[in-house]
C-alpha cells in the first residue's frame, strides 16, 4: 500500500508540532523525491551508508533525526553533502528529518524512549518528564542505588558501555538525562541537586564539572541514546498508514 507523501508530512507536523520549535535545521521534508510513500526506512542520521542501505531495501523515503542544512554550515552543495543529496535525488528518495521535535515528544521522542529503556534496566523509579524549556528528564529511586549498579543498567539500556565520570562513589537517588549532545546541561543538573546525569557525548570540561560538583556523569553515546525515537516514529507511521517500515541501526561508536 502507498500513501501520499504530503499527507504523511502533514501528519508528522501535527503529531510533533514541528512549526512551534526554534531549531538548528529545517524540520520536515528536506529533499523531495517520490510523491507517494510505500516503503519507509528510518535511521538516526542521513549518512551515505543510511541512504544506500535504504535504497538497497527499496525504500522511497528515509526518515531521520539528523538531517541536513544545519545553522552555521555552508549552504553550498559540494563534497560529501553534494554526494549525499545526489544519491537521494538519483533514487527519487524523500528525506524527512525531525530534530528537536523528536527529542521532546512526550510519547515517541528520544528522551521518553530512553526513559523507557532505563526503566526496563534499572530499579523502579518515579519519572518526571522534561520539556523544551526544561530539557532534563528525571528519575527518582525509592532507595539509593549503587553507582556501579546504575552504570550496568545504563549499559543494558543503550547496548554499549558508557563512559563514567565517578563523582566520588556517592550513591544515586535522583538522576536526569537528555539525549545526544547535551553534556553541557550537567551544570543545570547539578543545580537541580541530581546525583547523576546521562547524555550522549562528553567534552573535556564535562569531567571537571562532574568531579567538582559531585555529580556522576555517564556519556552513553550520541547515536546510542537517540536510536529509539526515530524507530518509534517509523512504527507509528507504519501503523497509521499501513506502509512498510524498517529501521537501519548503522554502527556508530560516538
Amino acid at each position: 500500500m502507498s500513501v501520499c507523501r504530503d499527507e504523511v508530512v502533514r501528519a508528522l507536523e501535527t503529531l510533533l508540532q514541528s512549526p512551534s520549535f526554534q531549531d538548528y535545521c529545517p524540520n520536515g521534508l528536506q529533499v523531495e523525491g517520490s510523491t507517494t510513500i510505500s516503503k519507509l526506512a528510518t535511521a538516526v542520521t542521513a549518512s551515505m551508508s543510511a541512504i544506500q542501505a535504504a535504497q538497497e531495501w527499496g525504500a522511497d523515503t528515509l526518515l531521520v533525526h539528523h538531517g541536513y542544512f544545519w545553522r552555521g554550515e555552508s549552504a553550498t552543495l559540494v563534497g560529501m553533502k553534494k554526494r549525499r543529496v545526489a544519491q537521494l535525488i538519483s533514487g527519487d528518495m524523500n528525506l524527512l528529518a525531525y530534530h528537536l521535535p523528536l527529542d521532546y515528544h512526550l510519547e515517541l521522542g528520544n528522551n521518553t524512549a530512553l526513559g523507557q529503556e532505563l526503566a526496563r534496566c534499572l530499579p523502579e523509579f518515579e519519572l518526571t518528564m522534561g520539556h523544551a524549556d526544561q530539557p532534563i528528564w528525571q528519575g527518582s529511586f525509592a532507595a539509593p542505588c549503587d553507582p556501579t549498579t546504575f552504570l550496568e543498567g545504563v549499559a543494558r539500556a543503550v547496548s554499549r558501555a558508557p563512559l563514567w565520570i565517578d563523582a566520588g562513589g556517592n550513591s544515586i537517588t535522583r538522576f536526569g538525562w537528555c539525549t545526544g549532545g547535551a553534556q553541557d546541561l550537567i551544570d543545570a543538573a547539578a543545580q537541580m541537586n541530581l546525583d547523576a546525569f546521562i547524555s550522549g557525548e562528553i567534552s573535556e570540561r564535562t569531567t571537571h564539572s562532574a568531579r567538582e560538583q559531585g555529580i556522576h556523569f555517564f556519556a552513553a553515546g550520541h547515536h546510542a541514546t537517540e536510536r529509539y525515537g526515530v524507530q518509534r516514529l517509523g512504527a507509528w507511521l507504519s501503523s497509521r498508514f499501513a506502509i512498510e517500515h524498517r529501521f537501519f541501526d548503522l554502527d556508530n561508536p560516538a
